[in-house]
C-alpha cells in the first residue's frame, strides 16, 4: 500500500501568500510541497521537473495568466490534478477553468481546514468545489438536467464530442481530432444539445465536468 504523501505544486504570485499555503501543507502528513512557483514560465519548469500530483494554480496570474498556465499544463501532460485557488468567483471565469481542464475551484476566502480537505478529495481523484462555486454551476446549469438515461441516447461519435466540449475544444480541434469536417462537427452538437435538452456548449460542458466526462 503505497501511504507517500501527495506532491504539491504551489503556484501564486503574491509571496506571502505562497508562504501561507507552505505552512498549511506543513501541518499535513499526506500532503508535501515539491516546489513553488510566481509565473507561468516558472510552473511549467517546475511541473516538467518535479512532476507533482496536485498543482495548486492562482487564477489571476498577472492577468489571464492563470488560465493560460492552466491550458499550457494540460496540453503538456503536466502538474498532474489542478486546482484553481482564486478570488475570483465569477461565472465566466468558472466555465472558463473547468472547461480549460481543472479538477477543481475553491475560493481563498475558504478555512485552512477546508482548503487542506478539499486538497484531499481532489487528490483522490474527484472534483472539490466551494460552495458558492457550486452556486454558480447550478446557475448556469439551470433547468433541465440530463440524466445517465439522456446520455445513452447519444451515438459513440456524439459521446466523443461532447467529451470535446467539456475539455473547451473548439470545433475545429474537434474535428481534427476525429478526422471529421467542422460542418460535421457543428452538425453533432446541435444533436447532442438537442438530445441533453441544453441550451448551450457552456451547459453541456459544464454538466459533462461535473459527470466526469472528459
Amino acid at each position: 500500500m503505497n501511504n507517500a504523501p501527495t506532491r504539491v505544486l504551489v503556484v501564486d504570485d503574491h509571496p506571502l501568500f505562497r508562504r501561507g499555503v507552505l505552512q498549511l501543507l506543513g501541518m499535513a502528513s499526506d500532503l508535501t510541497c515539491v516546489a513553488e512557483a510566481a509565473d507561468p514560465e516558472q510552473a511549467v519548469q517546475a511541473a516538467v521537473h518535479h512532476r507533482p500530483d496536485l498543482t495548486l494554480l492562482d487564477l489571476n496570474l498577472g492577468g489571464a495568466a492563470g488560465l493560460h498556465t492552466l491550458e499550457t499544463l494540460r496540453a503538456g501532460q503536466l502538474g498532474g490534478r489542478i486546482v484553481m485557488l482564486t478570488v475570483s468567483d465569477c461565472e465566466e471565469d468558472v466555465v472558463a477553468c473547468l472547461r480549460a481542464g481543472a479538477d477543481g475551484y475553491l475560493l481563498k476566502d475558504m478555512e485552512p481546514e477546508q482548503i487542506l480537505s478539499n486538497l484531499r478529495v481532489a487528490a483522490s481523484g474527484q472534483m472539490v468545489l466551494s460552495p458558492s462555486i457550486a452556486g454558480v454551476l447550478a446557475k448556469v446549469v439551470a433547468g433541465h438536467q440530463p440524466s445517465a438515461h439522456d446520455l445513452a441516447h447519444l451515438t459513440s461519435r456524439e459521446q466523443d464530442i461532447l467529451s470535446g466540449i467539456s475539455r473547451g475544444d473548439s470545433n475545429k480541434a474537434i474535428a481534427r481530432r476525429h478526422g471529421i469536417s467542422e460542418g460535421t462537427v457543428k452538425v453533432h452538437v446541435k444533436h447532442v444539445l438537442k438530445k441533453l435538452g441544453l441550451k448551450s456548449r457552456v451547459q453541456a460542458a459544464v454538466w459533462a465536468v461535473e459527470h466526469g466526462l472528459r
